[in-house]
């Protein structure tokens, strides 16, 4: 039987347990390490390598969407479930954008998880109680940002509050280009495009990159064909 190597990684440390036991009897798979903070754990992804890991979305210092997002950028082998206690869709197209293999709500059945987590190890997608392929995942997360767009249109061209420039580099983000690919790019310098990716979190009222791209994909600003799904290849 092929061992799933895991690592749990939370702030509160009776839930960590919680998973952690509950997966103790699982045959096939294997806690290797645990952890309270983002930092520390994507340390341990980086050396351990575990085929997929567990993480709360919110964590100190990093969060789960944060390490996701990394993970994905230095094309880590790791495959990554975020759960989270306060599920809603906008969150799991957050997840799904930055890179998760997976997506789940902290109130999910014991019993479900190892089966999640099998998928996710087999290279399948489980979003909002769904084994999707790739291609599945994609079509889902186009499904629910049309109809949050929908929501949101209004007559006529829609207003943005960024100047050209600014969605000049707002392109490049959804595009999934760091900061310092953007500046080549724009022949502009690595402070200019932080400063502009700075003014673009502020005016849209967003912590990460991640959750600009969505919000400009609700408001049709953008499309999604303009924003590259991350790819662990």
């Amino acid at each position: 039987m092929k061992q799933i190597t895991l690592l749990v990684v939370d702030d509160h440390p009776l839930f960590r347990q919680g998973v952690v036991d509950a997966l103790s009897i699982e045959p096939d798979l294997r806690v290797i390490a645990q952890s309270a903070s983002g930092d520390e754990a994507l340390e341990l992804i980086r050396s351990l390598h575990p085929t997929v890991a567990i993480l709360d979305v919110n964590l100190p210092v990093i969060n789960g969407q944060q390490i996701t997002h990394q993970v994905t950028q230095e094309k880590l082998p790791t495959r990554i479930l975020l759960v989270t206690g306060y599920d809603d869709v906008e969150q799991a197209i957050h997840a799904a954008l930055a890179g998760a293999a997976g997506y789940c709500s902290k109130d999910v059945e014991p019993q479900k998880l190892p089966g999640m987590i099998r998928e996710v190890a087999e290279g399948k997608y489980v979003f909002a109680d769904n084994v999707f392929n790739r291609r599945e995942l994609e079509q889902w997360v186009e499904e629910q940002i049309e109809g949050a767009r929908r929501s949101y249109s209004e007559p006529g061209s829609p207003f943005h509050p960024l100047s050209d420039r600014e969605m000049e580099v707002l392109a490049c983000v959804v595009r999934g280009m760091s900061n310092k690919e953007i500046a080549t790019l724009l022949g502009i310098s690595h402070q200019t495009v932080k400063n502009h990716v700075t003014a673009i979190l502020r005016k849209f009222g967003v912590e990460d990159r991640t959750q600009a791209v969505v919000y400009a994909l609700k408001r049709g600003w953008v499309t999604l064909k303009d924003a590259k799904f991350k790819s662990e290849e």
